[in-house]
């Protein structure tokens, strides 16, 4: 005689693993782009210095001072052109025979977690590595030379005279890896509380690590040295919205969207040193 077993469903869902944005920390919201689409910004230039002509008879222009020449006032122009949306729904019956796991509150907390995030992270990191100031050759690394790469990255850095407070180096999990393999490397683990949360792992050179998952970066990323002057990441719009039982449907339509961008600005590109490895075959 054959025996029926017993089967349970839980009030559990299998969620797939994700990691915290971590642009905060490598970006700035410097400017607003309420009530518009596209912000303008200007570049000025400045004087050139000279000698000074004590003796009028000493100048070929009227100044003693130099030759006088007007300043420049470019601009440059920022439009966003990420405009992105979502929806589904969820019948009214489909979320009370799943034990109401099957909910719109944590089907919306799930999508901007697991679909919106890492696009917006993706996006803005890919932009950086694209408008970085120093992009030298590609190249691979090694525990051997991971270390002498990002300290040449950081003299780059202060050649261009980037502030040295607020530098991020930012790493992949597999490139992390030969930084503890590495005999020269001795990273500064005593982080604070506030920064830990934030997702800085550590202190090398004078500047935070940040360990991004690579599957938001660019496919041949290797490391990346930035200063948060350089980029400025606005999210103009992030609308979420549930309708109960709208037209057409028993139970909750969710709708999302989001509009947003990421600008390196001209002037401060030099803050962004970006090492990538070869392309793989």
């Amino acid at each position: 005689m054959a025996i029926e077993l017993a089967e349970k469903y839980l009030p559990y869902v299998d969620e797939i693993f994700t990691t915290e944005s971590k642009k905060e920390l490598l970006t700035n919201q410097d400017f607003s782009f309420e009530s518009a689409h596209t912000v303008k910004i200007y570049k000025i230039s400045t004087g050139d210095m000279s000698d000074y002509g004590r003796k009028f008879s000493d100048n070929k222009k009227w100044s003693c001072y130099g030759e006088i020449k007007p300043l420049d006032a470019a601009l440059e122009r920022f439009t966003l052109q990420r405009d992105r949306s979502f929806t589904f729904a969820i019948d009214a019956l489909d979320e009370d025979e799943t034990v109401g796991n099957l909910n719109a509150a944590s089907a919306l907390a799930r999508q901007i977690r697991e679909k919106v995030v890492p696009e917006v992270d993706a996006h803005v990191y890919t932009k950086m590595c694209a408008g970085a100031g120093t992009k030298p050759e590609p190249l691979t690394l090694t525990k051997e030379n991971i270390y002498l790469e990002i300290i040449k990255a950081n003299t780059a850095l202060d050649n261009a005279e980037v502030p040295e407070t607020g530098r991020q180096i930012v790493v992949t999990p597999d490139v992390l890896l030969l930084m503890k393999q590495c005999k020269d490397i001795v990273m500064e683990t005593d982080i604070g509380a506030d920064l830990r949360l934030k997702g800085v792992i550590s202190n090398l050179d004078g500047a935070n690590v940040i360990k991004v998952p690579a599957v938001r970066l660019p496919k041949d990323f290797g490391f990346m040295i930035a200063h948060p002057c350089a980029t400025v990441a606005p999210t103009k719009l992030a609308d979420y919205i549930v309708h109960h039982n709208p037209p057409g449907i028993n139970g909750d339509l969710v709708e999302g969207r989001v509009v947003y961008d990421a600008f390196v600005m001209e002037n401060k590109a030099k803050a962004i040193y970006y090492q990538a490895t070869p392309a793989e075959s």
